[in-house]
């Protein structure tokens, strides 16, 4: 079994055939799905979308680009919606240096505030970084300073020393498609040395669809595609970073009941 660990099934994208792609991902292997919260103020649609699909789980939280609407969003509302059974994770929150879309202390209040939410409820938070390494590092280790959190570097493609720092505070790193493409030697070096335990594979869907479907849109059951690069990348075979992935994900995420066939 697979698992997408960050998706997107709220978006508009999907709106017409959600039921079809969620099938089309469990006959690709793929077993279980998290659609991850971008506006807590539309969370409703999310927990509406995890109660539809046995298979689908989500989380509770705010893009960076969307940080400056919901500074009135507390630690204390992420906990409280996070109680409910199908949240398994905070986020995604973060710094987005690249698209800038939000004010950066908005966006690092918010990332702390998120933080805050992951120590206190114990569920991974899922973390949007791209170009603000130096300031991603520097909040990791004051915050992981206060108190350990679990976290996930979604969808990476930041420089090594992330990853690395990333790694040393007890985070997991996870890769897309982007992890397919022609031009991402350098990321698959980066990827060859996490560590095995730390690894986990995602689409961002509808974002970002690996080789040979680049270019169009990304639907959870192309992760298949990522694992296989990646499988390839660290030298094992496609049931082996099944079986890595899988695992890993079920030890962080650790909030979501593993399926019984796939117990042990």
């Amino acid at each position: 079994m697979l698992v997408d660990s960050h998706c997107h099934l709220d978006f508009p994208d999907f709106a017409e055939e959600r039921a079809d792609i969620v099938a089309r991902a469990l006959a690709a292997g793929v077993g279980r799905m998290v659609t991850i919260s971008t506006r807590v103020k539309r969370f409703q649609q999310i927990i509406e979308i995890a109660e539809t699909f046995e298979e689908v789980f989500c989380s509770v939280g705010t893009h960076p680009h969307n940080a400056a609407e919901e500074l009135d969003i507390t630690t204390g509302d992420l906990v409280r919606f996070a109680d409910h059974p199908k949240v398994v994770a905070i986020g995604e929150a973060g710094l987005d240096y690249f698209y800038d879309k939000a004010p950066r202390d908005a966006q690092a209040q918010g990332f702390r505030a998120h933080i805050a939410a992951a120590r206190q409820t114990g569920l991974p938070l899922v973390i949007h970084a791209r170009n603000a390494d130096d300031d991603m590092i520097a909040i990791l280790q004051d915050e992981t300073g206060k108190g350990a959190f679990p976290f996930i570097l979604h969808c990476f493609s930041s420089g090594r020393r992330l990853a690395e720092v990333g790694v040393a505070l007890g985070g997991y790193v996870s890769f897309s498609g982007i992890l397919t493409f022609k031009n991402s030697a350098e990321l698959r070096e980066i990827a060859k040395d996490v560590p095995r335990d730390r690894l986990l594979v995602e689409t961002d869907a509808p974002y970002l669809a690996p080789v040979p479907h680049r270019g169009k849109r990304n639907e959870p059951a192309y992760v298949a595609e990522t694992a296989k690069v990646l499988a390839e990348t660290i030298g094992v075979d496609g049931e082996e970073i099944a079986r890595i992935t899988t695992d890993n994900f079920f030890r962080l995420f650790s909030k979501m009941p593993r399926p019984a066939q796939q117990g042990g």
